[in-house]
């Protein structure tokens, strides 16, 4: 079993910067591929970012490009996504996933296996 807490959101201006951060406990990271999900009011949930298990290969969202950055410290079971640049689109709750399958890349939200409990994120224009 792997529990996750994501905390860093908060209200920013458009433009501005925040970093989430994803704790795990009950299980290492290490052997986990990390995701980063948003779900916006009235929208389904959609995939932002995903890590591998030793942080070489990281894949995004083509509206976050640029902008987002996901990295992982295995040592402290955290997984972090620093966001720059952003817009009121970006507007929504934040949520981290651990997927247990030993592959290299997860986009999906069936690929994963445990979620936390979401961070909001508010963008203001």
């Amino acid at each position: 079993q792997v529990q996750l807490v994501e905390s860093g959101g908060g209200l920013v201006q458009a433009g501005g910067s925040l970093k989430l951060s994803c704790v795990a406990s009950g299980r290492t990271l290490s052997s986990c591929v990390m995701g980063w999900f948003r779900q916006a009011p009235g929208k389904e949930r959609e995939f932002v970012a995903t890590i591998s298990r030793n942080g070489g290969s990281k894949y995004y969202a083509d509206s976050v490009k640029g902008r987002f950055t996901i990295s992982r410290d295995n040592a402290k079971n955290t997984v972090y996504l620093q966001m720059n640049s952003l817009k009121p689109e970006d507007t929504a709750v934040y949520y981290c996933a651990a997927d247990m399958t030993p592959r290299v890349r997860a986009t999906m939200t069936w690929e994963y296996d445990y979620w936390g409990q979401g961070t909001q994120v508010t963008v203001s224009s």
